[in-house]
């Protein structure tokens, strides 16, 4: 009669704690997504965007709350999947994965600075201000390829456990990140920075990519366990 295989003494199959932290992460994600609701373009004018904030102020400032307290969750997640990857693999991937937790700060502080007092907001600031703020979308595909690249390789290769699925739609959220740093470029359109290209089409991909990756591993990623 043959026995199941089973995991060496030190290590487990799968993380509850990723798996709860990444759910948290994604319902906050969606949250702020929707109570941002479509951003103003790079294209409208000063008076159109301090319109746009009188309107949505209370939504902008719940997408800069679901982002703080987002933030713990995706330090979780970001910490988990660190330690399925070898050195220095993990060390680009947490490069990356930290730097995307800053610059969405950083976003954040602009947008509620924005909203915060927006009935003496003047039409020039406001463009000024939102000119540097949509270049987070341009910019943000630097850590998003820092991050994927190592883990895709490793995928691809069929090293650490890591599916070769993983790596085929991680190339495919890739070769788009790489492709929409021509947004740096853009000023209307689809290739506007901070347009559809980053905030629809990349984004998508990129959190598609990263969902995958958290849950595959929280099911089937093989953990070291650290005894005290």
């Amino acid at each position: 009669m043959s026995q199941s295989r089973q995991e060496p003494a030190d290590y487990q199959t799968g993380s509850p704690v990723l798996l709860g932290a990444i759910g948290a992460a994604i319902l906050l994600y969606i949250a702020g997504l929707l109570a941002m609701g479509t951003p103003p373009a790079a294209s409208e004018t000063g008076a159109q965007l301090v319109s746009w904030l009188r309107e949505h102020r209370d939504g902008v400032r719940w997408s800069v709350w679901t982002v703080t307290v987002g933030a713990p969750f995706n330090a979780i997640v970001i910490a988990q999947l660190r330690r399925l990857l070898p050195a220095p693999y993990g060390d680009v991937y947490l490069i990356g994965a930290v730097s995307i937790l800053i610059t969405q700060a950083v976003q954040a502080w602009t947008w509620g600075g924005l909203a915060l007092h927006v009935d003496q907001l003047e039409p020039l600031t406001a463009r000024a201000v939102l000119d540097v703020a949509v270049f987070w979308g341009p910019v943000l595909t630097g850590a998003t390829t820092t991050m994927m690249a190592p883990v895709i390789w490793l995928a691809l290769r069929g090293q650490r456990g890591i599916p070769r699925w993983l790596g085929v739609i991680g190339l495919i959220a890739f070769t788009e990140q790489a492709i929409e740093t021509l947004t740096i470029f853009g000023s209307t359109g689809f290739l506007q920075p901070g347009g559809a290209m980053n905030l629809e089409l990349g984004a998508g991909l990129t959190a598609t990519w990263i969902l995958a990756f958290a849950v595959w591993a929280g099911l089937r990623g093989r953990f070291r366990v650290t005894v005290s």
